[in-house]
C-alpha cells in the first residue's frame, strides 16, 4: 500500500543481471484479483516483440503453465505472427528512422498479404495506442502517397480512367506495426 519493507540492499553478484517482478494483488486494493493467463501472454508477449532481446517469463502458479517470449527480430517477428494463417506477397519491409534533434525513433515493419482486410497496431512508448493517433494517420498518407507516386513514374496508371488510388486500395491486405 505504498510503504517499502526495507530499503534496497546487495545480496550478493551474478554474472547475469535482470530483474524479477512477482506481482500478487492486495485485495484491499484491487477488486478484482483473478488474472486471465491469456490476456496477460498477449500483453507480455507484445512488449517482448516490441523490445528485441528482452526475455519474459510468465508463469502461472495456480496452474504452473509457463512461457517464455524473447524475439530477436521483434518487430518483423511480430509481423510474421499477425501473418500466420495468410500468404505473404513479399517479405517483411522494415523502415527505421530517428531523429538527432528531437531523439524520437520511429520503427515500422509492414508485409502485404493476399487478404482483404488491413492488420495495423501502432504503439508510442510501449503502449498500444488502440485508438490510433498522429502517426497512424502520417503513416496512412505517406504509405498512399508513396504507392501512388511510385504508380504514376512507373506507367502504373496510364489508361486508367480513375488514375487516384485510395487509402483503402493501398492497405488492403497489409499487416503492419508502427
Amino acid at each position: 500500500r505504498g510503504v517499502k519493507v526495507s530499503e534496497l540492499k546487495v545480496i550478493g553478484k551474478r554474472k547475469r543481471s535482470g530483474t524479477r517482478v512477482t506481482f500478487r494483488p492486495d485485495p484491499q486494493i484491487f477488486p478484482i484479483i483473478e488474472f486471465r493467463y491469456e490476456l496477460m501472454a498477449t500483453r507480455l508477449r507484445e512488449l517482448a516483440y516490441l523490445n528485441e532481446g528482452v526475455c519474459i517469463t510468465l508463469k502461472d502458479e495456480r496452474t504452473d503453465k509457463e512461457e517464455v517470449f524473447q524475439f530477436k527480430k521483434g518487430l518483423i517477428a511480430f509481423v510474421k505472427h499477425l501473418n500466420e494463417n495468410k500468404v505473404a506477397l513479399h517479405p517483411p519491409i522494415v523502415i527505421h528512422k530517428e531523429d538527432e534533434a528531437t531523439k524520437l525513433v520511429a520503427d515500422i515493419v509492414l508485409q502485404y498479404t493476399d487478404g482483404y482486410s488491413e492488420t495495423l497496431f501502432t504503439f508510442a512508448n510501449n503502449i498500444n495506442t488502440l485508438e490510433g493517433g498522429t502517426h497512424l494517420v502520417g503513416f496512412k498518407t505517406a504509405l498512399t502517397r508513396a504507392i501512388q507516386k511510385y504508380a504514376e513514374q512507373n506507367g502504373l496508371t496510364k489508361g486508367l480512367k480513375e488514375t487516384t488510388l485510395s487509402g483503402d486500395d493501398v492497405r488492403e491486405g497489409l499487416t503492419a506495426v508502427i
